[in-house]
């Protein structure tokens, strides 16, 4: 529930843990109410980016970064064609906005789409609790939305969990679309929308890609009536548990030998494919700064990579040493420096692969850009 009351000269608002902790500032955005699960990103940039990203779908997000909203909002930069985000938590707002891009300010882009948010907290003392707690359920309310705390908690402890979340077809597109290569076409990919980011198909039409996106619900006979020298799974919101029918699909692509690439929620419905487990993780990977480390051909630790992330599940595998499975061997590929989580499958007998991060650099660093290549390479060698 929202209205369309810009600030209502920033009227008081205030936030609700599940835990029962609360935060109170001055609304940002929409004024009403708004529920998700509370989770932080430490990106410093990329903003527009992070809202429009469908992961977000049910989150509402906690910005480390003190000023969000400085070079306002452009019409280039999103990931999709609205904000995801269930809400935004920001500690020091820009007052006006500068940007030679810019067409309006974030504070007018939150509300023009009825995003309820939140300015004047302390984000530090918020992050930090989420740190020692983990992510949880969460309320914002405002305006009208106002109530006694006692209140206000019970209905944030009545709003639907993360754990058990099934998503994606909720942010997935309806309808089969192309992205044209860019110059002369050289393959064709079948990409399961799963929640994709617009710059990812973007990078596989750079290299000479022409890719078929394709509802979440699409069947292993959509898939191969493209007729694609490779099948992608994209990322995605929600809990991995609870994506049997992706699962499906790719242990039907694998069975055949289709070169395979997944990310985030691809990574971990490859995972589920293999026989791992996944599990949640205490308050997620969501930045553009996680340090992953990767594994060579070898087998041997090496290159060092910063990558952009927006996860908060896992795929449950062992680091150190290769799984047999059904679809032969495979090994963990990539893990986070931080906190040894699993980042990225490969498998040693079959041409697929997959990461936990984002590749596609939208918004953050470009050391994993190599790993479209990588997939080119696997159609390469299929073909050949």
């Amino acid at each position: 529930m929202t209205t369309s009351a810009r600030g209502a000269g920033r009227a008081p608002a205030v936030l609700v843990l599940e835990d029962g902790r609360t935060f109170r500032g001055r609304a940002y955005g929409a004024v009403g109410e708004t529920f998700g699960e509370a989770v932080f990103s430490t990106g410093m940039t990329g903003y527009q980016e992070t809202l429009t990203d469908p992961s977000y779908h049910r989150q509402v997000v906690v910005m480390t970064a003190p000023h969000v909203g400085n070079t306002g909002v452009n019409d280039e930069d999103p990931e999709s064609k609205r904000i995801w985000v269930s809400g935004y938590v920001v500690r020091d707002p820009a007052r006006v906005p500068s940007n030679w891009r810019a067409r309006r300010s974030l504070d007018e882009e939150l509300e023009s789409q009825g995003v309820v948010g939140i300015s004047g907290v302390d984000t530090r003392a918020l992050t930090r609790h989420l740190r020692e707690r983990g992510a949880m359920r969460v309320g914002i309310f405002s305006g009208d939305a106002l109530a006694d705390e006692a209140a206000l908690l019970a209905r944030v402890q009545q709003a639907p969990q993360m754990v058990g979340a099934d998503l994606s077809a909720e942010v997935a597109t309806k309808e089969t679309y192309v992205v044209p290569a860019i110059g002369t076409k050289k393959f064709t990919v079948a990409a399961i929308d799963l929640g994709i980011k617009g710059m990812t198909p973007h990078r596989m039409a750079e290299r000479g890609i022409e890719v078929h996106v394709l509802p979440a619900t699409a069947t292993l006979e959509d898939v191969y009536a493209v007729e694609p020298d490779g099948v992608f799974f994209s990322n995605g919101p929600g809990d991995p548990a609870t994506a049997d029918h992706p699962v499906s699909v790719m242990r039907g692509v694998l069975e055949r030998g289709t070169p395979l690439f997944g990310i985030c929620f691809g990574n971990q419905i490859l995972g589920r494919a293999l026989g791992f487990g996944t599990y949640k993780l205490k308050y997620g990977h969501r930045g553009i700064n996680q340090p992953v480390q990767g594994r060579d051909a070898s087998g041997n630790w090496g290159k060092v990579e910063v990558t952009a992330h927006n996860h908060g599940f896992a795929v449950d595998a062992p680091l150190d040493k290769v799984t047999d499975t059904e679809f032969g061997r495979v090994e963990v590929s990539h893990v986070c420096l931080n906190d040894q989580v699993v980042e990225g499958l490969r498998l040693l007998d079959r041409p697929a692969f997959s990461v936990q991060y984002h590749p596609e650099a939208a918004a953050g660093p470009h050391d994993a850009a190599y790993l479209f290549d990588r997939f080119v390479s696997l159609m390469e060698g299929r073909r050949a």
